[in-house]
């Protein structure tokens, strides 16, 4: 599987027969740089502007929008747990859908705009992905401490941030990347364009990573 950042919680993740798995895309308003997207299947985990600009996609992808097991396509199965998008049980900004897409042996965990430190019921849904794309930049949803918490309780193998600041784009009132990788020291991220991951060689690849724009 080949994974890409777009930026924001926007990622696309490729199998190894070529099939195409995009999340969250988002709008010209979150500043990151825009391209066209081709996807099979574009799985949002929520109806907010900024995580289901569907429009930039190319094809006819199958959406995947609601809570549940999804076999939209043989070979790959998604399984979208309903979570809070705030710690107060949805009353500020409503629930969104942590989505685990499983294929090519792996499974893949995009947590959507999480805003609280899972619970022990929603941990053990969520417990040990082998990659997990988690949002670190505060405001409106997990901050890094909050992400580090929940990086240590879940136990994925590989841990890749998203919904944070950078240069090159992101929302008013988020972080940059900056605290997240204070609260992960030791850990030092290993910065890369893409990641290519077989469920073979998973064991060899670094526990924390960032990715730059693709």
């Amino acid at each position: 599987m080949i994974i890409r950042y777009h930026g924001h919680s926007e990622f696309l993740a490729e199998t190894a027969e070529g099939k195409r798995i995009l999340f969250d895309p988002f709008p010209p308003q979150v500043g990151f740089p825009m391209r066209r997207v081709k996807a099979d299947i574009v799985a949002i985990s929520h109806h907010h502007f900024d995580h289901n600009h569907t429009e930039k996609v190319d094809g006819k992808p199958l959406i995947i929008d609601t809570e549940g097991i999804h076999n939209p396509l043989p070979g790959i199965r998604l399984l979208a747990v309903p979570a809070f998008h705030d710690e107060e049980g949805g009353a500020l900004r409503g629930s969104i859908l942590c989505t685990r897409l499983e294929a090519d042996g792996l499974s893949v965990l995009h947590l959507g705009d999480l805003g609280m430190v899972p619970d022990e019921a929603l941990a053990e849904q969520l417990f040990m992905p082998d990659i997990l794309f988690i949002p670190i930049g505060g405001t409106y949803t997990l901050d890094a401490g909050m992400a580090a918490r929940t990086v240590r309780l879940l136990q994925p193998r590989i841990t890749i941030p998203m919904h944070y600041k950078s240069t090159q784009g992101g929302i008013d009132n988020i972080t940059t990347l900056a605290p997240f990788l204070e609260q992960m020291a030791p850990l030092i991220p290993s910065v890369q364009p893409l990641i290519r991951v077989t469920r073979e060689d998973l064991s060899q690849q670094p526990h924390l990573v960032e990715l730059t724009l693709r």
